[in-house]
């Protein structure tokens, strides 16, 4: 099951997701992270190859648990009742999500690719008192 994720730099790789978050944050700070795919090198976003969703999650460090911060479902795809890429709507794989820590942990970042399946990308944060 370690093997259901798939890994690898997001400046090499289209579908890997890209967290950008602050190193460092102040204990229940809000802060905005935003998860996307494609940051460097665009995803097709076509009826046949696209990202569905991407997840966002925190680990706290130690911890063997993970807290689940939010989902993001991107659902056009420029589907439509004429063909496939024919459609009205393309939905682009990026969302924020704001959220307070009060421990240190690694953000998790997940997406899915109808095509190429499952990935992940992780980013260390840590709380200042």
């Amino acid at each position: 099951m370690s093997d259901m994720y798939q890994t690898a730099d997001w400046k090499k790789e289209k579908h890997a997701p890209v967290i950008e978050a602050p190193e460092k944050v102040k204990k229940d700070e809000l802060i905005t992270v935003k998860l996307s795919v494609g940051k460097e090198i665009p995803h097709p976003n076509t009826t046949e190859h696209h990202i569905r969703w991407i997840r966002l999650y925190f680990l706290p460090k130690g911890k063997k648990f993970a807290y689940e911060l939010g989902v993001a479902e991107f659902n056009a795809h420029g589907e439509s009742t004429k063909g496939p890429n024919t459609g009205p709507a393309w939905t682009e794989p990026q969302a924020m999500f704001t959220f307070k820590l009060t421990e240190s942990g690694t953000l998790i970042g997940t997406s899915f690719c109808n095509i190429h399946g499952l990935w992940k990308s992780e980013k260390e944060i840590e709380v200042e008192e």
